[in-house]
């Protein structure tokens, strides 16, 4: 089978698992590999600005259900359940201990390079992209780049076999209120962005997969 084949094979395997089968757990070695996937993944200026809180204690989950109402059946029954954080318009400032950290000592620039990234991300954010306009703007901008990391563990888990659910189905404010509550977030740090379960499937999905043909989304500008 050809390296194209494999990875498209992925994505018609891949589906939104509503239900997974408790009884069968991922090995270690293999969510640690679509957790390295996220590690891995693009994000814009190469900041990352995101952190994914796995939850295995079975207790938040059961304090998770009444705010998430569109993981009534994966919070039972995943094997890992992924709560996704991203940056705030606060930590995600220019000058910001995480940026400049980020630019220091994770990309090792040179203090005269940090500076130059350092103003063309200012200039970023408030020009190019009008991103201060609003507070939550950065944080929206923050969760795009966590979106890359998420599809690329979903797709890296269904290379390998396993299922996974993104989920947007909950009470935002309520479920941020749990986590600070529980010491697990800082909001001058931290929004919630999405969920995301991980485990296999308790049965096969009930019809194939549907999608636009790809002239609804593609169009070649000469």
């Amino acid at each position: 089978m050809s390296k194209k084949q494999e990875i498209l094979d992925a994505f018609h395997y891949r589906f939104a698992c509503k239900e997974f089968d408790a009884a069968k757990k991922i090995k270690a070695e293999d969510f640690q590999f679509i957790l390295e996937t996220a590690r891995l993944s693009p994000s814009s200026f190469g900041f990352e600005p995101w952190k994914l809180l796995v939850i295995e204690n079975k207790e938040l989950r059961k304090d998770l259900m009444p705010n998430a109402w569109g993981a009534q059946t994966q919070l039972p029954t995943a094997d890992k359940f992924v709560i996704v954080l991203s940056r705030t318009k606060n930590s995600l400032a220019p000058e910001s201990d995480y940026i400049q950290n980020h630019l220091k000592n994770i990309a090792q620039m040179p203090d005269e390079v940090a500076k130059m990234y350092t103003n063309y991300f200012s200039n970023f954010l408030e020009k190019d992209f009008d991103l201060l306009a609003e507070d939550r703007l950065v944080f929206e901008w923050a969760s795009r780049q966590a979106y890359l990391a998420m599809a690329n563990m979903m797709t890296s888990a269904a290379a390998i076999g396993i299922d996974s659910c993104p989920i947007e189905g909950f009470d935002k404010q309520a479920v941020e209120e749990l986590l600070i509550q529980k010491n697990l977030m800082d909001a001058n740090e931290f929004g919630v962005s999405a969920m995301l379960a991980f485990g296999y499937r308790a049965a096969a999905p009930s019809r194939e997969k549907t999608r636009q043909p790809i002239e609804a989304h593609v169009e070649t500008v000469y």
